[in-house]
């Protein structure tokens, strides 16, 4: 930068040499330094043809004029502006790479499949990498391949798509979309901002998710839990705005579920905080796919109306009453749980001690 300013210099008095001032005010030859300063620099300007000319023109001038003027330091404040702005660009558009306008998604729609009668199962599950998440997802995998008419939405918490994911799903031969999002700071990490993009995804590609289906139910199943072929079928399936039904395994205690009298619900069964208005685990209720794109309602960083809760929230931002659940699984003589919350125990394996024998293991 010394050199440049130097040389800028040293063009300056070879193009336009200094000149002695006089006082007289009868010399009409003479002006004022900057303005003679001025006017040979203007005619140089616009005399020169090469741009770095002009460049060490310019820089020239704004050097001899520095000591007289602000340009220097307005011309410096816009540099240091367009570097500024220059980062904050790049850091807006890393910042944007994860979110869910720019996330990866892969969407495959099972290829000869024939336009179903039946209503549309939509089922969002997050996931994220452990020794057993393969396991876990075989397993719902296993059960989601015997029901008609579904779309698996699957959310990785993560920056990429993990191929061995990818190719369970690619083995079920059911439609499925699989998105890479890393939950981002301020999100707990239990699948809330996963949820809410896929929510997100499913509003922005409604046609291409439906597929032209009449009507859709959309469910939220953990992949994790353990799911009956009749909680799609019977329950999912009927369900008219949100339905809703017992749970097993759940909050410490066999069995979580709604109050159910005459068909409707007047309160709920739950041994933690029965009073939230939707005491219910996300395994307990669908909802129509309506409901959700007449409505921007997503899953937050917090949930004070559940206690820490997402389902309250979730419900209530809908615009749902409690007049509004359908109760599924309550008039029958013997009451069969149809969803466990069931947890898979939690393993932690060092594989640079174990060997894997070429086989993948998360």
């Amino acid at each position: 930068m010394h050199i440049s300013v130097e040389s800028s210099t040293k063009h300056l008095r070879t193009l336009a040499p200094e000149c002695r001032i006089t006082t007289s005010n009868s010399c009409s030859d003479c002006r004022s330094e900057d303005e003679r300063e001025r006017l040979s620099a203007n005619d140089d300007f616009g005399a020169s043809n090469s741009l770095r000319e002009r460049y060490v023109l310019l820089m020239a001038r704004l050097l001899r004029r520095a000591p007289n003027s602000n340009i220097w330091r307005r011309t410096c404040f816009i540099f240091y502006l367009q570097i500024l702005i220059a980062l904050l660009t790049i850091i807006m558009v890393i910042q944007l790479s994860s979110s869910v306008g720019s996330r990866v998604a892969y969407t495959t729609v099972a290829k000869g499949m024939e336009r179903s009668p039946l209503t549309q199962i939509i089922v969002i599950t997050p996931t994220y990498r452990r020794a057993t998440r393969l396991a876990d997802m075989t397993r719902m995998a296993n059960t989601l391949t015997h029901i008609e008419n579904l779309h698996w939405i699957v959310i990785e918490d993560g920056n990429s798509l993990v191929p061995a994911v990818g190719r369970l799903l690619n083995r079920t031969r059911l439609p499925y979309t699989y998105i890479a999002a890393k939950t981002v700071p301020g999100y707990p990490r239990r699948g809330w901002y996963q949820r809410t993009i896929a929510l997100q995804y499913l509003r922005n590609n409604t046609d291409e998710i439906t597929n032209g289906a009449a009507r859709s139910v959309v469910y939220f199943a953990d992949d994790d839990n353990s799911y009956d072929v009749r909680l799609f079928n019977d329950y999912i399936r009927n369900v008219e705005k949100v339905g809703i039904w017992a749970v097993g395994l759940v909050g410490g205690v066999l069995i979580e579920m709604p109050d159910v009298k005459n068909g409707t619900v007047v309160g709920w069964n739950v041994a933690w905080n029965k009073n939230r208005k939707f005491a219910t685990d996300m395994a307990g209720f669908a909802i129509s796919l309506d409901v959700i794109l007449n409505s921007t309602a997503v899953f937050g960083t917090s949930c004070t109306r559940g206690m820490g809760a997402p389902e309250t929230c979730l419900l209530e931002d809908l615009g749902i009453e409690r007049s509004n659940l359908q109760p599924f699984g309550f008039d029958q003589d013997e009451r069969e749980l149809l969803v466990w919350h069931t947890k898979t125990v939690k393993e932690t394996y060092n594989k640079r001690v174990q060997d894997t024998h070429g086989f993948f293991v998360e």
